[in-house]
Parts: C-alpha cells; sequence; structure tokens
C-alpha cells in the first residue's frame, strides 16, 4: 500500500522528532508530476513524464539545527530519517537566530481564492502539448524566409502539491499547476546565423499566449538581431526592453535580499527610508497575486504571504526577509523564506516586480535623441557590494526616437546607485511570465563600450 502524503503524516513525523529530543522541528513534502515534450522541425525529439515526491525534516536542538530528506516513506525509512535528522543537530553549532516562527505569527486560513490551480492544464491530452509544440515551432518558421533552422519548440506541465507542518503549531498545505510553452527559431543572412527564443508560461491554459503568437514572436526577436554590429565607446541613454528589465530586477533582488544586507554584502546596508532610485520606480514582492506563478497562500515557514512595497516612488521601504534574516536585522519576516527539502529556509521571490508607469515602449523609445534599445544582457557582472554593473548586452541602436540598426557585441556599464536614479521613464508593458517582471525602462546615461 503505497503511503500519502498529508499533515497528519507529517505532524506524526514532527512529534516523533520531538520525543527524540528535538527542540523544534518542521516537516516539508513536495509531489509534482512534470510532462514534457520537445520538437525540432515538426517531429518529437523527446517525450517524458515523470512523478516524483519527497519529504524533508529540519530539526532545531538548542540553537542548533540540520536537516535531512528522503523519498521512501517506509516506517524504517522515516525512522531513519529522524535519527539523523536529530544526531546531526546535536553536533552543529549554535545559532541563536535558527528559530521557528512565533505560532501567532503563522497563517490561519487557507489559500483563499489565490487561483494557484488549473484543471485544464491537469487534463490537456499529450497529444494538445504536441501539436501546440509543433504549432509555435512552425509558425515561426514559416513567419520569414531567413528563418531556415530551429533549435526546437517546448511544451511542459507541472502539477504540484506542498504540505508543510511545523511544532510550533502550523499546518497547511496548497497545490499548484503551470503550464509552459517556448520556441527558438534560427535565422540567416548571408554568412551570418542568429538565434533567439521567446516563452510564456502561466498557471491558467486560458491565460497562456497561443502557440501562433509565441512562435511569430521568437521569430520577429531573431530576424531583428540580423546584421548587428558594435558601436563607438559612448555615453548615452538606455532603454531596457521589458525581458531586459527582468534582468536589472533580477540583479537588485542580490542587493534587496536580506542574506546580503545582515552579512554587510549590499551597498543598500542601512539605507531604509532613503530615496534611492527616482521617483518613478516602484518595487513590489506580492506573494498573492490573483493567478501569480509566484502566488502561494504561505511561505516556507507558515507565515501568511503578503504584499510587500519594497521601492516606493523611490524610496526603499523594506529588505526581503525570512525569519532568520529578519532576527538577524532586528526586523520582522516579509513572509520570502523558500526552502527544498533539505536545508535551512533562503530569502527567496513571491511575485517580483516593477510596477507599471503610463508610458508606452513607443513613447520611450521615441524620447531618445541617440541612444541604445537593450533587448538581451549577456553575462554576469554585478557587484552588490560595490553597486557596479557591467554585462555585455545586444540590442538595437536609437536615432531620432527611432530603431535603426541591430547592435551586438558591447558592454553596458554604470554603477547601480546611479542606473536607478537615471530611471526617466517607466513603461506600461508589464506582463507576467514568470515570478519576476518588469516593463520597458528608460535609463538617463549608461557608458556603452564597442569598438
Amino acid at each position: 500500500m503505497t503511503t500519502q502524503l498529508t499533515p497528519n503524516f507529517l505532524s506524526d513525523i514532527v512529534r516523533a522528532a520531538i520525543k527524540r529530543g528535538a527542540t523544534d522541528a518542521e516537516a516539508i513534502a513536495i509531489e509534482t508530476t512534470e510532462f514534457s515534450v520537445e520538437v525540432r522541425l515538426g517531429e518529437i525529439e523527446k517525450l517524458k513524464e515523470a512523478a516524483s515526491r519527497g519529504l524533508g525534516l529540519r530539526v532545531l536542538y538548542e540553537g542548533r539545527q540540520a536537516s535531512a530528506s528522503t523519498s521512501d516513506l517506509s516506517a524504517q525509512a522515516i525512522d531513519e530519517l529522524i535519527t539523523n535528522a536529530v544526531e546531526m543537530a546535536r553536533l552543529t553549532s549554535v545559532d541563536d537566530a535558527a528559530v521557528l516562527p512565533a505560532r501567532e505569527d503563522f497563517a490561519s486560513d487557507g489559500s483563499g481564492d489565490l487561483a494557484l490551480y488549473d484543471q485544464a492544464i491537469a487534463e490537456l491530452p499529450t497529444e494538445r502539448k504536441i501539436e501546440m509544440a509543433q504549432a509555435s515551432e512552425a509558425a515561426a518558421r514559416r513567419f520569414d524566409p531567413r528563418i531556415t533552422n530551429s533549435e526546437g519548440a517546448g511544451c511542459s506541465t507541472t502539477l504540484g502539491h506542498m504540505i508543510l507542518v511545523t511544532s510550533a503549531g502550523f499546518a497547511g498545505e496548497y497545490r499548484g499547476t503551470n503550464c509552459t510553452l517556448a520556441t527558438e527559431p534560427v535565422a540567416r543572412q548571408g554568412e551570418q546565423m542568429q538565434v533567439a527564443g521567446w516563452r510564456d508560461s502561466q498557471r491558467f491554459f486560458a491565460s497562456l499566449d497561443e502557440p501562433e503568437e509565441i512562435g511569430q514572436e521568437a521569430a520577429r526577436r531573431v530576424l531583428r538581431k540580423l546584421g548587428g554590429r558594435k558601436v563607438p565607446t559612448q555615453e548615452v541613454p538606455i532603454v531596457f526592453e521589458a525581458s531586459a528589465s527582468e534582468d536589472l530586477l533580477s540583479d537588485f533582488f542580490e542587493a534587496v535580499n536580506g542574506e546580503a544586507i545582515f552579512r554587510r554584502a549590499s551597498f543598500l546596508v542601512g539605507k531604509l527610508g532613503e530615496q534611492i532610485a527616482s521617483e518613478a520606480v516602484t518595487i513590489i514582492d506580492d506573494g498573492r497575486l490573483r493567478g501569480g506563478l509566484g502566488t502561494r497562500p504561505f511561505d516556507s515557514e507558515g507565515l501568511p504571504t503578503r504584499r510587500t512595497a519594497v521601492v516606493e516612488n523611490g524610496v526603499l521601504r523594506s529588505y526581503l526577509l525570512n525569519t532568520y534574516t529578519a532576527r538577524k536585522l532586528g526586523l520582522r519576516s516579509t513572509a520570502n523564506a523558500a526552502r527544498g527539502l533539505v536545508g535551512a529556509p533562503s530569502v527567496g521571490i513571491n511575485n517580483y516586480f516593477i510596477a507599471p508607469g503610463p508610458h508606452s515602449p513607443a513613447e520611450i523609445i521615441a524620447s531618445v535623441k541617440q541612444g541604445f534599445y537593450v533587448t538581451e544582457t549577456i553575462g554576469f557582472g554585478f557587484n552588490p557590494v560595490t553597486g557596479d554593473y557591467s554585462r555585455g548586452a545586444a540590442g538595437l541602436w536609437i536615432e531620432n526616437g527611432q530603431l535603426t540598426y541591430p547592435v551586438e557585441e558591447v558592454t553596458i556599464a554604470g554603477n547601480f546607485r546611479d542606473i536607478l536614479r537615471g530611471i526617466e521613464m517607466v513603461g506600461n508593458d508589464l506582463r507576467f511570465r514568470s515570478k519576476l517582471a518588469a516593463p520597458t525602462m528608460k535609463v538617463s546615461k549608461m557608458m556603452v563600450s564597442g569598438d
């Protein structure tokens, strides 16, 4: 008989850990059913369906902590899991910040109407997923004769179930769905070849872009890269396309992450309440956004998720924290705990985004006499301690408010303090395709290094 993962089953494990000597304990279970298909030139290359489930146990013993996990749910395996976790905790170093949240802080209600699970994704036939991938690739390939090949297209779905139980009095669970569709065409012009892709990912099937739309957008993106060239080194306004703005926002998370703050490894240490960006910038983390890919009723420690204004009209209002980092800083958790089956909770994002502004992307581009429209950033070049930023970039050159020719093999550089303060315009084109999203943005000036 297959053991069922339920809150009661996890509660028994937590109680057993306490009986073995643990001061506190928390058990987490994660079950997933994943399907993916990859096609290339219309033919199926890979087809995979897999189900997995696992259980993790974190125990605390007089300020010490340890964790262990297993996918074997037999009585003997669970007994060994508990024994090993408790014994390891006794051997680790004391850390006074390693505690569970206070009982009164735990989430008390269910998921409510957060729109986490879509039965249409759960029931989506295999044949339909294959057709979607093929249709997306076909739409890209027939878009223009310069599209001569394909790196393929893929469709994937995930059904997930998460349960968390702690000795401090929390027990909760939720289920979620996800569907992703992507394609990556290849374009050729003379001797030059370029590759680019496009994708969409949503919790609800009805919210997913049509396969043809994804294919056509991928085609447009690869075609505009043909004929790319360098530009002379100069300081000019930079317009970050939405997808490039997302890369910028991801870098900013490294600096606002509570782990970087308490380790004093961020240029934002001690900056709460200060103006760190232009008034056009508001950055939000929202775990309650209905249907969001990062939405959940509680974080990985059982705290109720919420909407946190990280930056509000340019003022730094909050860091992103879990219980550990909040305790280190003398603050309260923002319910941003994230974790897998093993290890202590880290700090993660829920639905993390730059709030949209009033300007269309066309208006933003039109405001630039001469500058660089960045569609892609490449590599890693951000130092959260100093704020120094330097990345490879590609995109299109702007002349007199018009996109002219493609640019590649250049570097954009500046300091994040100046970048944030220099954001002059924020677009109205915010669209979530993952847990992180940002609109088009214009920065007053950055250094572009080319020839």
